[in-house]
């Protein structure tokens, strides 16, 4: 060896530690990403139901996908189930393309709105299912049975049929039987829209319980908003066969992205380009969310930094925790205002249809909504 070989060989192996450090990076990213849909679509004849989708989940956490009937929402998590193909596009399940697997090979299981139960078969023999069909030794399935009874807080209900429970444990049950086959990535698809009000938010709470307990990916469709904000790490906001929209909960009901997702995402007033110039000198449309509001009384002074609109109440909406009007405003745009009820039970409220007020808020308040304006509509036209 030269002496004039020697940086060039110190020069290579820099570089291949250089690779050999790019491709650690490389392979922690993938590990991090239990989904990894890229350029993923699907029609029905001339539908499009999926619009080149791309879109990583992560592992470990429970993934919410929100919208409308018809978004798109429900024909992504078939196609990651399987129980669709796509019509373009890619899905790896932990770096592994499974585009073309089968359902039944793909580390994944689903829990759907109706159970899915056995009628004929005892609580135990239902979630035991999955495991008698891989032919596990008895023994064995009863210890993982009793285990995952118990994770779903139902192991008195072992020896009961599905008719017996109410609809809550019968949800719990088709967890139960889902998460015994130990998925990598569990699908919900609207698990929860068979059950009334208040079982359905109990069964909200639990839902988020068991899957923190297990730390399996859990990936939910829905069309329901406050159950999308209550249980996700992340929301994606599904609109006309694309995402309008994905972050944490707080993030987009703070600070949507598009006009759908504010308006979709809750209650809001938006207000356009036009009015939001008058008010706030930003020629764009802002979201005002009804409980960033507050009414005043019409002679009071306004604050510093904040916007007063005289108006007169239109309508009162007494909704238990709080209450809804909407104000008629000089600005010529009817507003919705919530506050709490936060008087005594045998307290009439202050404010009244047909009363004079003033709406305050502080301009920070109103958040601009990115890429709307008047200058970029007259361009789009």
């Amino acid at each position: 060896m030269t002496h004039s070989d020697t940086p060039n060989q110190g020069f290579d192996l820099g570089q291949s530690r250089g690779r050999l450090h790019e491709e650690h990076t490389s392979l922690l990213k993938t590990a991090d990403v239990a989904v990894s849909l890229q350029g993923l679509a699907k029609h029905f004849g001339d539908l499009t139901a999926v619009k080149d989708l791309d879109m990583d989940i992560r592992a470990g956490e429970f993934f919410s996908m929100l919208g409308p009937s018809g978004s798109g929402k429900t024909t992504v998590l078939r196609m990651i189930a399987g129980f669709e193909e796509p019509s373009a596009g890619k899905i790896l399940l932990h770096g592994t393309d499974v585009t073309k697997s089968a359902p039944f090979d793909r580390e994944v299981n689903t829990v759907f709105q109706d159970y899915a139960l056995f009628p004929h078969l005892t609580i135990a023999e239902n979630v035991a299912y999955g495991l008698t069909v891989r032919k596990m030794d008895k023994a064995t399935r009863a210890k993982l049975v009793g285990e995952a009874l118990e994770q779903v807080r139902l192991s008195h209900v072992a020896d009961r049929r599905p008719s017996q429970l109410s609809g809550g444990q019968r949800q719990r049950i088709a967890l139960a039987r889902a998460l015994i086959l130990r998925p990598k990535v569990l699908l919900l698809d609207e698990p929860l829209g068979a059950l009334d009000k208040q079982l359905r938010e109990q069964m909200q709470i639990e839902l988020k319980q068991i899957q923190r307990e297990v730390g399996i990916t859990f990936i939910f469709v829905t069309h329901d908003q406050e159950e999308a904000l209550t249980l996700s790490d992340r929301v994606a906001v599904f609109n006309d066969g694309k995402i309008e929209q994905v972050g944490a909960p707080r993030e987009v009901y703070e600070f949507p992205k598009t006009e759908f997702v504010a308006s979709f995402l809750g209650v809001t007033n938006l207000i356009d380009a036009e009015l939001s110039q008058r008010l706030l000198g930003d020629a764009r449309s802002h979201s005002l969310r009804p409980e960033r509001i507050v009414l005043a009384d019409a002679s009071a002074p306004a604050e510093l930094g904040s916007v007063a609109l005289a108006g007169t109440i239109a309508e009162t909406v007494y909704a238990g925790a709080h209450t809804r009007y909407l104000v008629d405003t000089d600005a010529g745009m009817r507003f919705i205002v919530e506050t709490q009820n936060s008087h005594t039970p045998r307290t009439e409220p202050s404010i009244s249809r047909g009363d004079n007020v003033s709406l305050r808020f502080q301009t920070d308040h109103a958040m601009a909504i990115p890429g709307s304006g008047t200058v970029e509509k007259r361009d789009a036209a």
